[in-house]
């Protein structure tokens, strides 16, 4: 067994120890655990109570270190100006983006005119939004979420310095 293989055993069983504790200290714990049915509702009950015990040991990492949300963070530039993109997931008719800035801001003059619906959730640092017709300025924050229909004329104003603003987007196709 590995160095990771067996910590990530200790850590499950750390975690199921403390759950098991929880069903007798929690009042209604031990009736939810018994009313489910299979592994998986097991899993996400544990999950809601704050317990992660659905790793089994061995298992491998689903999403490499590299790809996973923490490892596209540390992976990405920092540098002024700089703005970093990392598609997540993708379908047909829609992509997931994780994106990085810098103390970027659009080019001066330049304004984004997409053929695509988008979704902004902020998840670190903030930003300010430029919009044509009608001009409107919109502070962004941290949590805040924002959707720009497709054709509607905006630019980016200003992001963070380090350690940066960080924006999770969806893009869809609009329907004819």
């Amino acid at each position: 067994m590995s160095e990771k293989d067996l910590q990530r055993f200790l850590h499950k069983v750390e975690q199921l120890k403390q759950m098991t504790n929880s069903l007798d200290e929690v009042d209604g714990r031990r009736e939810l655990l018994a009313s489910c049915v299979n592994h998986n509702q097991v899993i996400e009950l544990a999950r809601s109570w704050g317990y992660e015990i659905g790793r089994r040991w061995g298992e491998k990492d689903l999403i490499p270190q590299e790809l996973s949300i923490e490892g596209l963070i540390k992976s990405c530039r920092r540098q002024k100006g700089d703005e970093s993109k990392h598609i997540i997931h993708q379908g047909d008719t829609w992509r997931l983006e994780l994106v990085q800035s810098f103390a970027a801001s659009s080019p001066q003059g330049f304004w984004y005119d997409q053929l695509e619906h988008e979704w902004i959730l902020l998840l670190r640092g903030s930003a300010t939004i430029k919009f044509k017709d009608p001009e409107l300025l919109l502070e962004l924050n941290v949590g805040d979420q924002l959707h720009l229909p497709p054709h509607r004329l905006h630019r980016v104003e200003r992001t963070d310095p380090l350690p940066g603003t960080l924006w999770l987007t969806l893009f869809w196709e609009a329907k004819n």
